[in-house]
């Protein structure tokens, strides 16, 4: 089955994506993950990764073009027989027919157009939680006008114009493909704001759908015929998934034992609902196994006023992500003592890098990579994207999450508490937050 190389939406008010360079050529045998071009947004310069094995065909554009959001770029296909088929270089035309047709169904209020955005790279959908704003409402650039989900985390997303919300083109709990245009911004107030569905509906949420339309499904015929093992390990879910099976009393774990794939979603918790699964044991009995949030807001000013002393004294000031290192680093320390501690960041753009006890290095100093052993805490910088604030799974560990609002910055804390007990925590983001507002005070 051939899979679709898209231009990808890195960021709510793009249009249009650069290709830099292809690192792959047509023909050439490609493996899923691997990076096969690099796009250019206002933000930055990202890898996009291949979504299947197979091998480049079908490259419709070339070096240093603006390609339209969601066009088709390339295609992947199976075999080295199938590359030529797929040369026909005519997918982005498709695609703009596609749209015109979409178009003409009905006429849309002229403005700007908000696009389901990429928040992964090998992401093909986005889910959309819910809708902040409703159509007529007068919104700021810097407003959040819905929530994303997607496998990692929900997402919250700015308006990114100023204006009136003239056109909301997909509802929530539907499922839209990337780049698809799900509302429109425009500078004048509406006469007739439009609202229509646009994306593949996902099965309701509320324990109410589970009714004589959901019929039992074939995994409660299987799990009849042959004894289940207990699953070990951790879950995988989307938060809203997991969030929604503990209000409902249902077991994520049933899913895993009838051999149904991860990560799970809210549609899944039909099939759950269908197994008459067994009810999950009360949150307060299972607490390593709940996911937790803390959040902090902190003033920009603080940082702000180091990096520009660093540049005034220093003739290689270190980046806004060494210094994060170094705290959270100190921070964890100082919450939950351990003598040697990786941490883990991931910017995007930049990719991902390991490093152990940043905070034990001078800023300046090389920071030892560290290529072994399980990350102690994950720092995801969002500050340079559109989203504001996110929620992560913390499987493998901690997550500390930094966007900015503003003059803020936005400080998210998933965990569990198999990870760090609540007063760790705590003490963990005061001390991280605290680092953050006054950083002088704390590295003099």
């Amino acid at each position: 089955m051939p899979h679709d190389v898209i231009m990808p939406a890195l960021g709510m008010a793009q249009d249009t994506g650069k290709i830099v360079r292809w690192l792959k050529k047509s023909g050439e045998p490609v493996s899923s993950g691997e990076a096969i071009l690099e796009v250019e947004t206002d933000k930055a310069v990202m890898e996009v990764e291949a979504a299947a094995d197979g091998f480049l065909s079908g490259v419709s554009a070339g070096d240093g073009d603006d390609v339209p959001v969601g066009f088709v770029v390339a295609v992947i296909v199976e075999s080295a027989d199938d590359v030529q088929e797929a040369m026909s270089g005519e997918a982005p035309e498709a695609n703009a027919k596609e749209d015109a047709g979409k178009a003409g169904e009905e006429t849309l209020p002229e403005g700007a157009e908000i696009i389901m955005p990429a928040l992964g790279m090998a992401q093909d959908t986005g889910l959309i939680v819910n809708w902040c704003r409703e159509p007529g409402d007068k919104v700021s650039a810097s407003d959040i006008l819905l929530e994303v989900e997607t496998d990692k985390s929900v997402m919250e997303v700015e308006a990114g114009h100023d204006g009136y919300v003239a056109a909301i083109l997909a509802e929530a709990d539907e499922a839209v493909p990337v780049g698809s245009v799900i509302a429109v911004i425009s500078a004048e107030e509406p006469e007739r704001p439009v609202r229509r569905s646009g994306g593949t509906k996902v099965a309701a949420s509320g324990p109410e759908t589970a009714s004589e339309e959901a019929p039992v499904s074939e995994p409660v015929k299987k799990s009849a015929q042959k004894p289940v093992a207990p699953v070990e390990g951790r879950i995988l879910a989307s938060p809203r998934a997991r969030r929604l099976a503990q209000e409902q009393g249902l077991d994520l774990a049933r899913l895993a034992e009838e051999g149904v794939a991860q990560p799970y979603h809210v549609s899944d918790l039909e099939i759950l609902r269908g197994l008459g699964a067994r009810a999950s044991a009360p949150p307060a009995a299972v607490p390593a196994s709940v996911p937790l949030h803390i959040e902090a807001r902190v003033p920009t000013s603080g940082f702000t006023a180091l990096l520009d002393w660093l540049r005034k004294e220093t003739n290689d000031a270190p980046s806004s992500s060494r210094i994060w290192l170094d705290f959270a680093s100190a921070a964890l320390r100082s919450a939950d003592a351990r003598d040697r501690i990786i941490a883990e960041i991931a910017t995007p753009g930049t990719g991902i890098a390991r490093f152990a006890n940043a905070d034990r290095k001078r800023l300046g100093a090389t920071l030892e990579e560290a290529e072994d052993g399980d990350a102690d805490i994950i720092l995801r910088n969002l500050t340079g994207s559109a989203v504001i604030r996110a929620t992560a799974r913390a499987e493998t560990a901690p997550v500390l999450t930094i966007g900015r609002d503003r003059d803020d910055f936005i400080i998210g804390f998933d965990y569990h508490y198999s990870q760090l007990d609540e007063a760790a925590a705590l003490a963990f983001v005061t001390g991280f937050a605290g680092r953050l507002e006054e950083p002088l005070r704390h590295l003099l």
